[in-house]
């Protein structure tokens, strides 16, 4: 082995052990954190917690009032985004060249808008949605609030995916006859579904997670919502306030941050799950198109 063969491979064993060293890292990382969380909140945990309204400022009771209130907001916001978003990443992947200004300007225009601060998005939310439109505090107001914060995440990924479709799979609709509607969204969709998912799940995540764009726009109170229109208070508001404004909520913040991890693992399981057989639903029918 010559002199610049060994130091080649010295640089790829270095580069190699950096990568797996910084994984490792991350892994044991979030390890720490979701096992710290358990440890403190699982015994915490029950069916009352489930069922019950909070009660003693949310020290006593249960947070069925809250996880409606979370499940309602997270509805709003998907419905929202999750179409709009998607219909925009298939601009800017297939309708859009390179050379468009208008392409260019959303994309500056979604970046520049990932890395605004929430707190900015709440003062944005209460100052259009809740005085400008007149819904005030509410959780339809607190749902389209996190429909624009997490609108940016949800495009830029899924615009990679889309992007990243073989080739292979626009060929072989056009040599079918298949029109380019049809192309987009019986095969291209399906098969960048993988990357969709985990764009779906990443802005699931930061929606279920954001406190200070909520406490602006749909509110901090604990009772059960009626409608739309209803003020409420989500379960990441709600360990936020048992922590920094409860004294002694410690135990049912912990319970509630468990809940909440061991709904996202679900969340992320599912999702993932339906979009492998999705895709390869969609990879078989289009080889028996094409054998037919």
């Amino acid at each position: 082995m010559t002199t610049r063969q060994a130091i080649k491979h010295a640089q790829n064993f270095g580069s190699a052990c950096f990568a797996w060293g910084s994984a490792l890292i991350v892994f044991l990382g979030f390890c720490w954190l979701v096992g710290e969380t358990l440890r403190n909140g699982f015994n915490e945990l029950s069916w009352s917690l489930i069922s019950e309204l909070p009660s003693q400022s949310g020290r006593a009771g249960g947070i069925s009032s809250i996880i409606v209130s979370t499940g309602l907001i997270l509805l709003v916001c998907l419905a929202v985004s999750l179409p709009l978003g998607l219909l925009t990443s298939i601009y800017l992947a297939e309708i859009s060249t390179n050379q468009s200004k208008v392409g260019w300007l959303v994309r500056r225009s979604l970046d520049v808008l990932a890395g605004v601060p929430s707190i900015v998005f709440g003062l944005f939310g209460n100052a259009l949605f809740c005085n400008l439109l007149g819904l005030g505090n509410s959780i339809l107001a607190g749902g389209l609030t996190l429909a624009c914060m997490v609108l940016p995440l949800f495009v830029r990924i899924a615009e990679e995916g889309i992007r990243n479709v073989p080739n292979e799979y626009r060929y072989a609709t056009a040599s079918l006859g298949l029109s380019r509607t049809t192309t987009l969204f019986r095969v291209i969709v399906p098969a960048a579904l993988p990357a969709l998912a985990a764009g779906f799940v990443l802005a699931v995540g930061r929606a279920l997670s954001e406190t200070a764009a909520l406490i602006f726009t749909s509110g901090i109170v604990t009772r059960m919502p009626g409608s739309l229109m209803d003020s409420g208070r989500t379960i990441s508001v709600h360990i936020y306030e048992l922590t920094m404004n409860v004294l002694g909520g410690d135990a049912r913040a912990y319970a509630s941050a468990t809940l909440l991890v061991l709904a996202l693992f679900l969340i992320n399981g599912v999702a993932m799950a339906l979009a492998r057989y999705v895709s390869r639903r969609s990879q078989t029918s289009l080889k028996a198109r094409q054998l037919g």
